[in-house]
C-alpha cells in the first residue's frame, strides 16, 4: 500500500482533530488578509479567501507565495506549507517586513518557524507521500472551523467519501473537468491537481459558469465532468449532451474532494504510476541558490 493510501484514509480522524483545535493568532473579523501558498497550499488558500470575504469578515487575497505584492498594506499574512521550506513561501513572508503573518505548517521545526511571527502546527496532518492529501484538507477544516463555517460532521462525510462509489466510467475517462464556484473553486483545482500529478492524466478545472465560454468545447464520450458542490441551474443537461459523464455529489465539497483523491490514486495505479513520488515532483520545492 502507497503511504498516500493510509494517508487519504486517515482525513476522517485528522477533520475531527482540527475541529478541535482553538488555535491563535489566525485573522479576526474586519481585518485585510492575505493567503500565501504554492501548489495545492494555493488552492487551499484560495478556497479559504472566498469563504472569508463571502462571509463578511473581512477582505481576503489569496497569492502563490511568488506573486505576493509585498508593498501592499494587509492586517496579516497567512502561509500555508506542508513541509515549512518552500522558497517562495519563505521569501514572502521575509518580504512582508511589519504585518503580522502566521504560518499554518505539518513541520515547525522548519525554517518557516523561525521565518513566520507565529506558527499553526498540524503535525498530526504531515505526510510522507510527494502528493499532499490530508494536509492541505486538514488546513482548511481547521481555517474553517475558525470561521464557524465547518460542519461538524464533517469527519463523518470524510469517511462516507472513502467508500463511495466514484463517477461511472471515471477509472476508463481520457480527461477531467472540475468545476466550482465561489470557495469550492479552489477546491476544484486542487482536485484536477490531485488527478494530474498523481496519474499524469488530462485535467482541467474552472468557475462553473465559465465552463461554458469555451471550456466545455474538449468534452464529450470519455469526459468526466465533476462538480465541486451544487451545479449552476441549467448546465448539467448542456453537458450530458456532449456525452460526457456529470458528477454531483451530496457530499461537502471537500469530502468530495476525498473522492478525486481516490480517483487519483486508482488512475495512478492502474497506468504503474507510483502515487507517492510524481514525476519531477518532490515533497518540498527548494530553488538553486535559495
Amino acid at each position: 500500500m502507497a503511504h498516500v493510501d493510509e494517508e487519504i484514509a486517515s482525513q476522517p480522524e485528522c477533520w475531527q482533530r482540527a475541529l478541535d483545535l482553538a488555535p491563535k493568532h489566525l485573522p479576526e473579523p474586519g481585518e485585510r488578509v492575505a493567503v500565501v501558498g504554492c501548489g495545492t497550499s494555493l488552492y487551499i488558500a484560495q478556497a479559504y479567501a472566498a469563504l472569508r470575504e463571502s462571509l463578511g469578515l473581512g477582505e481576503t487575497d489569496a497569492f502563490a507565495a511568488s506573486e505576493f505584492p509585498a508593498a501592499r498594506r494587509y492586517d496579516r499574512v497567512v502561509a500555508l506549507t506542508r513541509s515549512g521550506t518552500t522558497t517562495e513561501v519563505l521569501d514572502a513572508l521575509a518580504r512582508t517586513r511589519d504585518t503580522p503573518t502566521v504560518a499554518i505548517t505539518g513541520d515547525p521545526s522548519t525554517p518557516v518557524g523561525g521565518a513566520a511571527r507565529h506558527v499553526v502546527a498540524l503535525e498530526f496532518a504531515d505526510e510522507k507521500s510527494v502528493v499532499q492529501t490530508r494536509f492541505a484538507t486538514t488546513a482548511l477544516v481547521l481555517l474553517r472551523a475558525h470561521l464557524g463555517a465547518a460542519p461538524r460532521d464533517l469527519p463523518e462525510q470524510a469517511s462516507r467519501a472513502l467508500t463511495a462509489p466514484l463517477p461511472e466510467g471515471a477509472p476508463d475517462a481520457r480527461q477531467f473537468t472540475f468545476l466550482g464556484a465561489g470557495w469550492t473553486c479552489g477546491v476544484a483545482h486542487e482536485a484536477a491537481l490531485k488527478v494530474r500529478e498523481a496519474s499524469s492524466s488530462w485535467t482541467e478545472s474552472y468557475p462553473a459558469m465559465e465552463y461554458r465560454h469555451g471550456p466545455i468545447s474538449v468534452s464529450g464520450p470519455g469526459s468526466v465532468v465533476w462538480f465541486l458542490g451544487a451545479p449552476p441551474a441549467g448546465l448539467v443537461p448542456q453537458i450530458e449532451r456532449t456525452g460526457a459523464q456529470v458528477s454531483v455529489s451530496d457530499l461537502d465539497p471537500l469530502a468530495d474532494l476525498v473522492r478525486a483523491q481516490r480517483l487519483a490514486v486508482l488512475l495512478a495505479a492502474g497506468r504503474g504510476l507510483d502515487p507517492d513520488r510524481p514525476r519531477h515532483l518532490t515533497r518540498s520545492i527548494v530553488l538553486d541558490g535559495s
